[in-house]
């Protein structure tokens, strides 16, 4: 057996940032998360190339005097806990005092830090987690830290991040999660150079939201309740504005970004049978409870908790997300029978032309002059007379066609009448009318306008309409290898997405332009849509593009054909038709016909059967005929 040893401090450090640091986003929340608990009222974010080369954080925070600005590297070196009994109401954003020192041991840092009235500041300089320089320094109050080359002593972490692209747009969500945990707070991001954010730190929540999500915030329903001594704030959508993914659902727990089942599940029930199936409400609500009434201490990344008493809490959730919504005045106001009308003004009807001295009545029945009899019967003779013979056949067609029985839904062949004879013409011979073509089966009709009813010898099909067109969309999308047929819009779509979610679709947009997508970044986590399949509508194109976001977001595909095909799931699925629409009876027959036809459309691409079988022994039993 080998022998037990005691790990070093470095390997410490280092197993310690697996679980901490994983990307310079995280190192970005950690940061932020100090700088709040200091006490900052602005705080600036700077990053080149993803944050991994350069990253910057700069607060006027309360700041730290030299001797607790080395201890602060060390682990387990906090300001926030003393004794085991804080540990249940933990009330600051930082309290495991492993940040710092999982950072430092990763990276090369640099540190500026001055309290409120002091002299001069202290400057650190560390290299792996050691420190190798220390001096004082003129500087402004609150604490500037500066992480360079981070994991370049891991180079086995390296190959696991992303594009800068990718990278940077996740330290955009993660300024952005904590400018909407902290409207109170000014923050400010800049990203090689240029400005992607900018919050008033006004304190109120909507001004957050507004500089995040933009102009779609102003149709967000603002919430505000009080269940049982939990307090419930922010905004949701409307159930006309939800979104193809969770990816917009934002959860603060006394102001900790969280992800929560528990939340999520509350929030989607107070929208229950007002969403459409594969839609998620959107929102950003803020959860204030005691502190003793939750545990923070249950993840490494403090993004999880567990709550004292769980059906509180979804109550307050649920009844306070359902009251917002109940208040909304959506639908226009119906004027009944015994309201009153407004005023309308009576119409007049023009004055009449002044008649002739001696007027004649105009009506249906009157005394003809000579002269309009003269001319009455004169039209009378020169009109075409009536040919008795072709009377006679007329009238025997009618009367053979009344006697005939009443069939219906009986489709006729159509029937194309002989071109006109001439005179040169060679007679040709007569030959029979063609049968239209028999099939083995019959279309009874639709249920629900979802599913087709289709009757085949002594079984009955169930076709779910938009499984069967998805799923032929997709073999007809996955078959053609040549670049799928785009369409150029004249006025581009917006999509607004969040940060990280936008990064993911820029970073793959070569494989987007083989699919008929043409991108562009727009900012503040929007892009633009400049060219979509043409099988897609602007409408359906927008909803691809962020559907398509949240499954590059998912990360389980790393081969290019996967991806492929998962968005070629989203392009069909959003092209075909919907459940619930009104087709044409001739649509559905050639769907039908397909389904039928085609032994390998069982399943759409999400894995949902196109058809059930119902046998008439089934149903016999049904009606206890057996």
């Amino acid at each position: 057996m080998p022998k037990i040893i005691q790990l070093s401090t470095h390997v410490a450090n280092l197993i310690a940032a697996g679980e901490v640091v994983e990307r310079p986003a995280s190192v970005v929340k950690e940061l932020l998360e100090n700088a709040v608990d200091a006490g900052a009222s602005k705080i600036t974010v700077e990053i080149r190339d993803g944050g991994m080369t350069f990253l910057r954080v700069t607060d006027n925070g309360c700041g730290m005097e030299a001797e607790d600005a080395k201890t602060a590297f060390l682990r387990h070196a906090t300001s926030k806990l003393r004794t085991a009994e804080d540990l249940a109401a933990i009330s600051t954003m930082g309290f495991r005092g492993e940040a710092l020192a999982a950072i430092a041991s990763v990276s090369r840092i640099d540190l500026m830090t001055s309290t409120a009235g002091a002299v001069s500041g202290t400057s650190l300089h560390l290299e792996a987690g050691i420190i190798t320089e220390e001096s004082e320094a003129g500087c402004p109050q609150g604490t500037t830290i500066i992480v360079r080359d981070l994991f370049y002593n891991t180079p086995a972490r390296m190959k696991f991040m992303k594009s800068d692209t990718v990278e940077g747009g996740r330290v955009s969500a993660a300024v952005q999660l904590q400018a909407l945990a902290h409207p109170e707070v000014a923050f400010t991001f800049i990203r090689d150079g240029k400005q992607i954010l900018s919050t008033p730190g006004s304190g109120a929540l909507e001004a957050a939201v507004y500089c995040v999500y933009g102009r779609d915030s102003a149709r967000m329903a603002k919430v505000d309740s009080r269940w049982d001594g939990y307090t419930l704030t922010g905004f949701v959508s409307k159930p006309t504005d939800a979104r193809p993914s969770r990816n917009m659902q934002t959860f603060f727990v006394n102001d900790r970004p969280v992800r929560s089942k528990l939340l999520i599940s509350a929030l989607e029930e107070a929208y229950r049978n007002q969403l459409m199936v594969g839609k998620f409400p959107a929102c950003v609500l803020h959860l204030r409870l005691p502190a003793n009434a939750v545990d923070v201490n249950v993840h490494p990344a403090k993004t999880e908790v567990k709550f004292l008493a769980e059906k509180a809490v979804f109550d307050c959730v649920h009844y306070g997300v359902l009251a917002a919504l109940n208040q909304q005045t959506d639908r226009p106001q119906v004027q009944f029978k015994n309201e009153p009308k407004p005023a309308v003004p009576a119409y007049k009807p023009p004055a009449p032309p002044a008649k002739p001295a001696a007027p004649k009545q105009e009506t249906f029945f009157r005394t003809m002059t000579a002269e309009e009899y003269r001319n009455f019967s004169a039209a009378v003779q020169t009109a075409p007379q009536p040919k008795p013979a072709a009377a006679v056949a007329t009238i025997a067609a009618v009367e053979r066609q009344k006697s005939l029985p009443l069939r219906e839904n009986v489709m006729l062949p159509q029937i194309t009448p002989p071109a006109p004879k001439t005179p040169a013409a060679t007679e040709p011979e007569q030959t029979a009318m063609p049968m239209p073509e028999e099939i083995p089966w019959r279309m009874v009709g639709e249920l629900y306008n979802s599913y087709i009813i289709v009757e085949q010898g002594e079984d009955a099909f169930l076709i779910d309409k938009h499984a069967a067109h998805e799923r032929i969309l997709f073999e007809k999308l996955k078959a053609n290898q040549e670049a799928i047929t785009p369409q150029l819009l004249l006025t581009p779509v917006p999509v607004q997405l969040r940060a990280d979610a936008a990064a993911e679709l820029l970073n793959n947009a070569s494989l987007l332009r083989e699919l008929g997508f043409e991108i562009e970044e727009f900012g503040d986590g929007t892009v633009l849509l400049r060219q979509i399949p043409m099988d897609l509508s602007p409408e359906g194109a927008a909803e691809a593009a962020e559907a398509i976001a949240a499954d590059l977001m998912s990360g389980r595909r790393e081969k290019t054909d996967t991806v492929r095909d998962e968005i070629l799931h989203t392009v069909a699925c959003k092209a075909a038709i919907k459940a619930g629409w009104l087709n044409d009876p001739k649509e559905l027959l050639a769907l039908v016909k397909q389904v039928m036809e085609r032994e390998d459309l069982k399943y759409c691409p999400h894995g949902r059967p196109i058809c059930v079988t119902l046998s008439k022994k089934q149903l016999e039993k049904q009606f206890k005929r057996t």
